[in-house]
């Protein structure tokens, strides 16, 4: 067991889908695997281990929002031995094109977080996607037919931030906005663990078009069947 996750060594899968929202992580185990068992509720943060209906053992674990959280349950479940994660969130478009529940897989993850100076000091890191995973994103994607936007993201410490700038990033191509996948990018290429994002867009910045918290929870089926499918 670690502080955050009550996991016996055995229960959590090398594979883990990571939503922030943990009542996501119930909607995966509930709706995509069998023969669940939920091996951890500490401070609320549910997760759950099963087998898909091809014979995967898949974990999905709730990691909660921006990336110290994330941080904490990212370290925790590479303890445990895990070989990859996939990140399964919502994102905000910054591009009018790009729509409400359009799917946005992460090259790569501009940020503005302090963690890194941490990390790096005066220096620059640019957190990117797994290989072998980006590539198997685009394959299961296309033999699913579902469409979805490749690019870099904008990974922000801030979820209300009155200065608008995310339209500096949206003016170099970013095209997306969300708050954890640059730190779950570094600290799985440090530990040697694939890491990638599949993020459903959740509202426009442009066009200020936004779903419901509902929505958000329980509709994003098209992100989770890719990941599954990985």
């Amino acid at each position: 067991m670690s502080i955050h996750i009550s996991a016996q060594s055995d229960q959590i899968a090398d594979t883990v889908l990571l939503p922030g929202n943990p009542l996501r992580a119930k909607f995966i185990a509930d709706n995509f695997l069998n023969d669940v068992i939920q091996y951890n509720s500490v401070r609320g943060m549910l997760g759950f281990t099963g087998i898909t209906k091809t014979g995967k053992k898949i974990s999905t674990q709730g990691s909660g929002m921006g990336m110290p959280s994330l941080c904490i349950y990212t370290h925790e479940l590479i303890d445990y031995g895990v070989k990859r994660i996939i990140r399964v969130g919502s994102c905000g478009s910054l591009k009018e094109h790009i729509k409400c529940r359009d799917i946005v897989i992460a090259i790569g993850a501009s940020h503005d977080s302090a963690i890194f100076k941490k990390y790096f000091g005066d220096g620059t890191y640019a957190p990117v996607a797994s290989p072998e995973l980006l590539f198997k994103a685009k394959e299961v994607s296309a033999k699913l037919n579902i469409p979805v936007k490749f690019g870099n993201i904008f990974s922000s410490d801030e979820f209300y931030d009155s200065t608008d700038a995310w339209k500096i990033y949206a003016e170099y191509n970013v095209l997306a906005i969300e708050m954890e996948t640059a730190a779950l990018y570094t600290l799985c290429a440090k530990a040697g663990v694939e890491a990638l994002t599949i993020n459903t867009v959740s509202d426009n910045l442009v066009t200020e078009e936004c779903l419901s918290s509902d929505d958000r929870e329980k509709t994003f089926s098209d992100m989770i069947e890719i990941a599954l499918n990985l």
